[in-house]
């Protein structure tokens, strides 16, 4: 039996003036399982997310979540998804309690029951402990926990993340991933998320697609990518089949990307 969507994308386009940034995708996610879109910058994996998760336009019928079309019902749609954006986002004047409780009223969770919920969502990401420090005094892996929580509050059937761990040590890497594991085993929750890290891809995705230049130019498990390159190879090697070892020339601008985190990671404590 073939499993229900979370994402089913058809001829999915987006440009930006005269530079096509996604060129005619088809997309499939299975709901309750973790899908990567890998690349490098300027691929459209951002775009694709952003699309998605109704923050630009798409034409009717190009994108649907869980049956809903993105371009026709974008309050419906985005009741179905938490977002975590690549740039840190969490205010850092703000306790941890009350930057969930907010996006707990944007999302508008239930008077009588927020309390509880925004308590049990913080717990779930292990700040239970630091909730009412305010987000200034949280480690950069902290913050990204917090926005977990900001994301997960209106317990979404859908978890977008865009870059979740750029910037981070190994030590808050891996807290993040972990916190995402529990959540979506607890939960079934599906994960779509991007990340230049091929490690984090490797180990947490059930699928892969891999896109270059807007479309995507490999898709499949993260052994079947692997398989399909030769004996032994890594994620690595099949990124370099794919875009021309772009994983090189591509560095200096995703070294920008984590100096521009960590600088506001800084700023927040």
């Amino acid at each position: 039996m073939t499993a229900p969507l979370a994402v089913r994308g058809r001829g999915v386009r987006h440009r930006f003036g005269g530079t096509v940034a996604v060129d005619d995708i088809d997309l499939d996610v299975a709901a309750g399982t973790v899908f990567g879109l890998l690349g490098p910058n300027g691929a459209g994996k951002t775009t694709t997310i952003r699309m998605i998760t109704t923050l630009l336009p798409t034409p009717p019928g190009a994108i649907e979540v869980f049956g809903v079309d993105v371009a026709r019902h974008k309050p419906a749609v985005r009741r179905l998804i938490g977002y975590v954006p690549q740039q840190l986002s969490a205010d850092g004047a703000l306790t941890g309690r009350e930057n969930v409780a907010l996006f707990a009223c944007l999302f508008d969770v239930p008077r009588a029951r927020r309390r509880r919920i925004v308590g049990t969502t913080l717990e779930s990401v292990g700040l239970a402990e630091v909730a009412d420090r305010t987000a200034g005094t949280y480690s950069g892996g902290m913050i990204r926990r917090l926005e977990l929580a900001q994301a997960l509050v209106n317990v979404p059937r859908l978890l977008v993340l865009d870059e979740p761990t750029i910037g981070l040590d190994p030590i808050g890497r891996a807290g993040v991933w972990d916190r995402i594991g529990e959540v979506g085993a607890s939960t079934g929750m599906t994960v779509l998320f991007t990340t230049h890290y091929m490690d984090e891809a490797d180990q947490h995705c059930d699928r892969i697609a891999l896109m270059h230049r807007g479309r995507i130019r490999a898709l499949g498990t993260p052994a079947e990518l692997k398989a399909g390159v030769g004996p032994d190879a890594t994620l690595d090697d099949v990124f370099r089949a794919v875009t021309g070892d772009e994983l090189g020339s591509d560095a200096g601008e995703r070294m920008r990307d984590v100096r521009a985190t960590r600088r506001t990671a800084r700023r927040l404590g």
